[in-house]
Formats: C-alpha cells, sequence, structure tokens
C-alpha cells in the first residue's frame, strides 16, 4: 500500500479538478435524494460558486449559472475574462519567446502551461484544440502519454466518452512502445475507471487490483475512493476463490479497511454468509452509489446483481430450504424473499424452484457438461447460420 502522507505529491496535478465535476453532479439530485443521502446542496454550491471565482473559470461560471438558473454577475464575469485575457497572452507570448530563443523542449513545456491553463479554467474546445497542437510537436513517448492523460481527465471532466476511449487506445498503444513503470501503472487506473463507468466491473477490477500497492493517480481521486471503488468493481466481478485470493486476503486493502468500516463490513458478510449485515451493508453501498457520479447510473443494476450473488450463495449450500429460514437469513419477511426469488427464478438468475405449497426452496444444481454440450450446439447454430448468410452474399 502506499504511503498516505505526502504521496499526493506523486501524482499529476489535479488538472481539470474532477471535484468540481462530482460537484455540479450533486447540484443534479433532487430535494428528496440530496436529503437522504444527506448531500447540503446550499453548501455544496456555495464551495463550487467559491472555486469556479477562485480560478477564474468563465466558461465554468457560464454553464454552472445556466444550470442552475442563477443571474450572471456582470463585474465577476468581466473580471474574469479580463484575467483569462492577461494569463492566455502571457502563456502565448512564452511559446513564441521559446519557438525564437530555444529549443523544442522549452517550446513544449510553454505550449504544455497553456493547455493546463486552458483546461483549469474549463475552456474545453480551446483546450482540446491546444493539446493537439501539442501533440503534434510532442516526439518522446511519456510526454505524449502524458498529455494523452490529461485529455482523457477533460473526458472524465465533461463525461465526454468518445474523447476518454479515443485518448485510452492511444494511450495503450504508446505504452507498447516503452512506456515506464509508473505511466503504465497509471493507464490502468484511468482504464479501470473508465470501465467502472461504462459498467465493465470485470476489467475494472482487473485494473485496479494489478495498481493497488502502486497507486498514485491522485489527479483522478484520493486512495480511500481507489480502494472503495476496487472493492465495489471486485465484489460483483470476483468469483469466491479470486475474491478470497485477492481481496479478504490483500494484504494492501485490508491495510485500509480499518478506516473504511463499512466495505470491511460489505465484504465480510457476505465472505463470512453473514447475510443480514450483508443487506444492511448493501443498503448503505447503495447511497454511496447514489451519490457517486461515476455509479448512479448502474445503481439499480449493481444493487440487484449482489442481491442474486447473496441468494445464490446461499442456495448452493442447500438441496433444499424453507423460505422461512432464507428470509430470517436475510433479515427480512418471507413475502419479500419469495417476491425476489419468484422474480429472479423466472428471469434465469437463480437455479432454484419454489414450492408455494410447503414454503420450500429446492435448488436445481445445473449440470456443467450439460451446459457445456447445450452451448456448444447454440454457438455451432449460430456460426452455421453466418457462414450460410455468407456463402449467399458471395453467389449473388
Amino acid at each position: 500500500m502506499p504511503t498516505l502522507e505526502g504521496l499526493e505529491e506523486a501524482g499529476l496535478d489535479k488538472i481539470p479538478d474532477l471535484s468540481i465535476a462530482q460537484m455540479r453532479f450533486e447540484l443534479t439530485l433532487d430535494a428528496q435524494s440530496a436529503k437522504e443521502l444527506k448531500v447540503d446542496q446550499a453548501e455544496v454550491k456555495r464551495q463550487l460558486l467559491d472555486k469556479i471565482k477562485a480560478g477564474f473559470m468563465t466558461q465554468l461560471y457560464r454553464e454552472v449559472s445556466a444550470e442552475l438558473k442563477l443571474p450572471l454577475n456582470n463585474s465577476v464575469l468581466e473580471e474574469m475574462e479580463a484575467k483569462n485575457k492577461e494569463e492566455i497572452e502571457k502563456l502565448t507570448e512564452a511559446i513564441a519567446n521559446a519557438e525564437k530563443n530555444d529549443g523544442e523542449s522549452e517550446v513544449r513545456e510553454a505550449m504544455v502551461k497553456k493547455c493546463e491553463y486552458l483546461t483549469s479554467i474549463g475552456s474545453r474546445e480551446e483546450a482540446l484544440k491546444m493539446l493537439k497542437e501539442t501533440l503534434d510537436k510532442t516526439n518522446t513517448t511519456g510526454h505524449k502519454l502524458d498529455l494523452h492523460f490529461h485529455l482523457i481527465r477533460l473526458g472524465f471532466f465533461f463525461n465526454d466518452n468518445k474523447i476518454i476511449t479515443l485518448n485510452l487506445e492511444k494511450a495503450k498503444e504508446l505504452i507498447e512502445l516503452g512506456g515506464d513503470w509508473d505511466r503504465r501503472n497509471r493507464l490502468k487506473v484511468y482504464t479501470g475507471l473508465y470501465a467502472m463507468s461504462v459498467r465493465n466491473f470485470k476489467e475494472a477490477a482487473d485494473n485496479f487490483l494489478d495498481t493497488v500497492s502502486t497507486f498514485t493517480s491522485y489527479e483522478l481521486m484520493d486512495y480511500h475512493t481507489f480502494i472503495k471503488y476496487t472493492i465495489i468493481s471486485a465484489m460483483l466481478a470476483l468469483d469466491r476463490k479470486e475474491l478470497t485470493k485477492k481481496v479478504v486476503e490483500g494484504a494492501d486493502i485490508n491495510e485500509v479497511l480499518h478506516e473504511l468500516p463499512l466495505f470491511k463490513s460489505y465484504i465480510f458478510s457476505l465472505y463470512n454468509a453473514q447475510y443480514a449485515e450483508f443487506f444492511v451493508a448493501l443498503a448503505e453501498v447503495e447511497g454511496i452509489f447514489k451519490g457517486d457520479r461515476q455509479l448512479a447510473a448502474h445503481t439499480h443494476y449493481y444493487i440487484r446483481e449482489m442481491r442474486v450473488r447473496s441468494y445464490a450463495q446461499l442456495l448452493e449450500s442447500y438441496s433444499s430450504l424453507t423460505v422461512t429460514y432464507m428470509a430470517n437469513s436475510f433479515g427480512v419477511s418471507d413475502r419479500y424473499i419469495d417476491r425476489e426469488l419468484s422474480r429472479f427464478i423466472s428471469a434465469g438468475a437463480l437455479n432454484a424452484k419454489i414450492d408455494k405449497v410447503g414454503g420450500i426452496i429446492q435448488t436445481n444444481r445445473p449440470d456443467q457438461k450439460n451446459w457445456q454440450y447445450q452451448s456448444v450446439i447454440k454457438q455451432g447454430d449460430l456460426l452455421l447460420n453466418r457462414i450460410q448468410k455468407l456463402s449467399r452474399v458471395i453467389t449473388i
């Protein structure tokens, strides 16, 4: 596990400031959700506007004012615009001086500073244009990677998946040409964060777990948030054997869990089959999802899948059990369990059937060989259909 004190200096500059994007998300919550999640929207609004004004973020000031239906303060806007103009002129002049008097390295550094400034004030299109110009004049692999990381963060800030995916692919290509250890690890964190944001929890878990002991991407998130994301992804994506090895027995994760009691309960209650405690922890995790801009869209899916996982884990231990026993195990009513299981069984998510008269749940353990046989037949039929379609095209 990285040493937390002072290690944030090992990360890149927080440009753009992703906490602003989170604040904007929190201000989109309806009043009831904000109350349930204990989000003080008035305080969030104050902090957001203070950050925007302190950073002279002219474009963001316009956008946020429109989002919040706030009147623009013309004197504040004029001050911001004047400051932006002054700084951009200085940075443009520095580039010109470097081109006239210095070498390629100094020119690139001057251009990077202008990229960073344009990004920091929320000038998206100008920043994208400047980053492209800088990339065109950058020759070394490491510096190109840093610019692609910058572009990926810009994509995260504005929720632009096109920018993120394009630059992740380019970064992966560059890494194969000789990226150093630090940049390889950074790329895994960026890849994992994007994968999680688009509901690919398996890819997220694999990338996050590879970097638990080497994490330095503080420009994206703090270490505790990173561990939370790692646990959230791994709990859904990994089978019990992998989860045991990489999370339950993972030294680096366990070292932090005493500071994250909810996630400690979340992991070990399911692992130790303490299902009632697990349901309580899962309800709290649901709240975290709803209040996180990267996770909110996947709340219903994730919570449902984790319920299925916990039900399946209990059912795997028995050939049959009563509805009452299962309800008591999860700390819920018989009616709730009956309704839940009926829905998941009919959807094919659980291998079981319910005897309504006797109040008994009988498990149907799938025959692995039969399943493999049926899968081969199904895939074979699909292949034959495609070959037939192809043959007709060729004939024509």
